[in-house]
């Protein structure tokens, strides 16, 4: 009876931890001893791991098993640690050969099958990251665990087809009969081509909406929809993502790999090369936007809609602790969620879409002869969204109620293909121009290059100077205000902004605070 030793991943958000799982047998009674700060789930593995073993031909030894993982100090959760585990157990016992660095990341079912896991995308990047190429997968994840660059994957089916090819005496094992082994259900992940996306086409009306969403989609700029039931709010919203260009392959590795934490339904096959889209409902705590959940915090929308879009219908609906709890992701584009059982981070770079009726019972447009609520009712509307979250909005718009003129006289409307041109050739502008500091958009332009490098004259922001001189903006929406200038000179063609692009930006800023 010697020591064996293997590898596995603890993952703590995206963070993925290496860890060495060490088993020793020894000559006293029958005892299977799990160290290293296993959760409860963990704690599990140790009747599933020997159900798994016997039902595959190779039960474990009678003696004292003691499996240790290292490092001792970090929690260790969830049941991606069963094969490691085994495989370790078995290498101590001499059932099988030594396998190396090779990394272990499967659950083990009773009956031997090898069963998918989370996470494994973030799991394989920290593996290969730290050295360790070689990973064994469920036959489930191998699709998903390929996306990663550089990686070798082997993939099972069962264990008893595992321990085959590494060295175990073929005689007792239980392997599958030819095409009696469980086919891994065909989920793919979602693709451009999956289904159709809604098409700005649809949208009768609102010239000057759709030029904000434009803006919008160029530049990665947040943005506020204020208006009556039926004005097209939830509609301009979920074209959005249709203006956006598909990812690259850094963007879709992060996105992917949020998902893949969050993933239960199906198993990534393909990285996702469409920005998200994340429609939570108003009754959302705060735990499900931001993240949360026992031990370690899970993503929430906000993490799910990483370069993507984050909608939330029917805002000042929403409890006004999770409205304010975006503030900080809005600014800085992640999260880091401290809980007692530790500390995750996750992206959260997103475009935030707020709707919002302009009262309670929504009649409040135009004169208002028809709304019902009171001054006091409407104040406490809008109070839920606090004036420091409105401030990080960059286009904030009041939209008007269509008439049967506007709908029987709106020419027919440009699809989100035209839009989307512009925008991917606005884009590009802007990464010439930015790429040297590091940035890909305009939103992400800190104020301090604002003020320097991209100094504009004081002939284009004459307007903007005044507003901030009557206490109209503060700092932070002064600088917003630029960045949305620039943006409409790249989708204009222009180098530089002229005090027209200042103008228009200041003007979509303006309007939810109008009377």
């Amino acid at each position: 009876m010697g020591l064996g030793r293997t590898f596995s991943v603890a993952l703590v958000g995206l963070c993925g931890h290496m860890v060495e799982v060490e088993a020793d047998i020894g000559q006293t009674l029958p005892a299977f001893v799990l160290l290293g700060l296993p959760d409860a789930s963990l704690n599990e593995a140790k009747d599933r791991i020997k159900a798994a073993a016997k039902n595959a031909g190779i039960p474990l030894s009678r003696r004292k098993i003691t499996v240790n993982l290292i490092p001792a100090s970090l929690p260790k959760k969830g049941s991606g640690f069963d094969l490691a585990i085994l495989m370790s157990a078995l290498q101590a016992a001499g059932d099988v050969r030594p396998s190396g660095g090779t990394v272990f990341l499967s659950e083990l079912g009773l009956d031997g099958r090898l069963r998918p896991i989370r996470g494994v995308l973030p799991a394989v990047m920290a593996a290969v990251d730290d050295g360790h190429p070689e990973v064994v997968v469920a036959a489930a994840n191998r699709a998903e665990a390929e996306l990663v660059p550089g990686v070798k994957v082997r993939s099972y089916g069962t264990l008893a087809e595992l321990l085959l090819a590494y060295g175990a005496d073929p005689v007792p094992l239980l392997l599958p009969l030819d095409g009696a082994e469980e086919t891994p259900a065909g989920h793919g992940s979602p693709s451009a081509g999956d289904c159709r996306e809604p098409d700005m086409a649809d949208i009768t009306g609102q010239h000057e909406a759709r030029t904000a969403m434009e803006v919008a989609a160029a530049g990665g700029h947040h943005i506020m929809l204020v208006g009556p039931p039926g004005a097209g709010k939830t509609m301009l919203a979920e074209r959005l993502p249709g203006l956006l260009p598909d990812l690259p392959d850094h963007h879709a590795l992060e996105v992917t790999a949020v998902h893949s934490l969050s993933n239960t339904a199906a198993h990534l096959t393909q990285l996702l090369r469409r920005p998200p889209f994340e429609n939570p409902h108003h009754t959302a705590t705060t735990a499900s936007i931001i993240g949360g959940g026992s031990g370690v915090p899970r993503p929430g929308a906000a993490s799910r809609a990483h370069r993507g879009v984050l909608f939330l219908d029917e805002a000042p609906e929403y409890d006004r602790a999770v409205l304010d709890a975006l503030r900080q992701p809005l600014e800085s584009g992640n999260l880091v969620l401290h809980r007692a059982a530790g500390t995750a981070a996750y992206p959260a770079r997103f475009q935030l879409v707020l709707a919002a009726n302009p009262c309670p019972c929504g009649m409040a447009s135009g004169k208002g002869l028809e709304c019902s609520c009171t001054p006091m009712q409407r104040r406490r509307y809008f109070g839920k969204l606090s004036k420091p979250l409105i401030d990080r909005i960059d286009l904030q718009l009041r939209l008007k109620r269509l008439s049967l003129a506007d709908m029987a006289g709106a020419a027919e409307q440009e699809a989100s293909r035209t839009v989307a041109a512009r925008v991917h050739e606005a884009r590009r502008a802007q990464r010439e121009r930015l790429g040297r500091w590091g940035h890909e958009l305009n939103s992400e332009v800190s104020a301090e290059l604002l003020k320097t490098e991209l100094r504009l004259s004081r002939t284009a922001t004459v307007d903007l100077d005044k507003a901030m001189e009557r206490d109209v903006l503060t700092g932070r929406g002064y600088a917003r205000v630029l960045r949305v200038a620039w943006t409409m000179a790249d989708l204009a063609g222009l180098a530089v902004p002229g005090r027209d692009c200042v103008s228009t930006a200041l003007a979509f800023r303006q309007q939810v605070g109008a009377a």
